[in-house]
């Protein structure tokens, strides 16, 4: 990933610093039963890192001693950690608030069977990955049959609750653009995505929140085979907006790998950035036990301007309308 880094040190992103920790974003493992182009994280069947037993105790101390908040479980598909239903349980007993950025064909999977009743029993937010309502433009970003799949665990997560008013499981969807691109305005997009949805498949969600593609791992060398990246790149400058630093997720949230070194964002942590922390070389879940990072300068490259651009970009969506 770091031969990107040279692609972005042209513009000069404006200083920011961090704010309050209330979330960790960990990525427990790269195996996904997905292969997706805008994939920053290059996650794929093949891959196999995942966090191991040591490290995962080590979580559970720091959720046990740190005033966080929210537990935001990542990957590749995280469900596919051997012991991802053990962590949510220790957090949810924590009382934090447990996000799961699931790719909903992970519920049809073998072994996944009872996936969507146990999130549902837990109490988990699920925020799950849908780049389109359309079937064609889905199975052309993600494979033939992705979206059939995505739409039956859909329905399955409806009929155990979510998406539904008053019952308190939150079922986010995700948009990607599929080309160099901002997303369009998030509020229309989601009226979109809520009548096509609910009139074609029968299919209720809460939110949708619109993520701009970051140029780097395979979408940025996508960008490069066809000659795009420049331009992209000046796209996203032209776009950029500064109230939309104010609202920036990196601000709040640390990056956590699977060996358990902390990023400012997940999109740093691809592109091996690691977290600023006075004293150490590469920061550790352990740093979190004693360290506070309220202050502390927020690592930065030209990718960062993905997250300014337009209506702003965030793992919650846009920052501004």
């Amino acid at each position: 990933m770091r031969a990107m880094l040279p692609l972005l040190d042209q513009l000069a992103f404006p200083p920011v610093h961090r704010a309050v920790l209330e979330a960790l974003q960990v990525n427990l493992t790269y195996r996904c039963n997905q292969r997706c182009l805008h994939c920053h994280v290059n996650a794929g069947p093949t891959r196999t890192e995942a966090m191991s037993d040591e490290c995962l105790a080590l979580l559970h101390r720091v959720i046990d001693a740190h005033p966080v908040h929210t537990l935001d479980l990542t990957g590749g598909a995280p469900e596919l950690h051997p012991r991802f239903r053990e962590i949510v349980r220790h957090a949810r007993r924590e009382g934090l608030r447990v996000i799961d950025r699931c790719n909903l064909t992970i519920l049809g999977e073998p072994g996944q069977e009872d996936l969507a009743e146990f999130l549902a029993g837990a109490g988990v937010e699920v925020t799950a990955s849908l780049p389109c309502y359309s079937r064609e433009n889905v199975d052309r970003q993600r494979g033939d049959g992705v979206f059939a799949a995505s739409i039956a665990g859909l329905r399955r997560l409806n009929a155990l609750g979510y998406g539904q008013p008053g019952s308190g499981l939150l079922l986010n969807l995700v948009y990607n653009p599929q080309g160099p691109s901002l997303p369009p305005p998030q509020a229309a997009l989601e009226a979109d995505y809520k009548r096509h949805l609910a009139e074609d498949f029968g299919v209720r969600f809460d939110h949708l929140l619109c993520i701009t593609n970051q140029p780097i791992a395979r979408f940025g060398s996508t960008l490069v085979s066809k000659g795009q990246f420049a331009a992209y790149m000046q796209l996203l400058r032209d776009s950029y907006r500064p109230e939309n630093l104010e609202g920036l997720m990196c601000r709040s949230l640390v990056s956590v790998d699977w060996q358990g070194y902390l990023y400012d964002c997940d999109f740093n942590q691809m592109l091996d950035l690691p977290l600023a922390l006075i004293g150490r070389e590469r920061a550790h879940l352990r740093d979190l036990l004693d360290a506070r990072l309220d202050g502390n300068p927020i690592v930065s490259r030209d990718h960062c301007f993905a997250c300014t651009a337009g209506q702003g970009s965030s793992c919650g969506g846009a920052l501004h309308d």
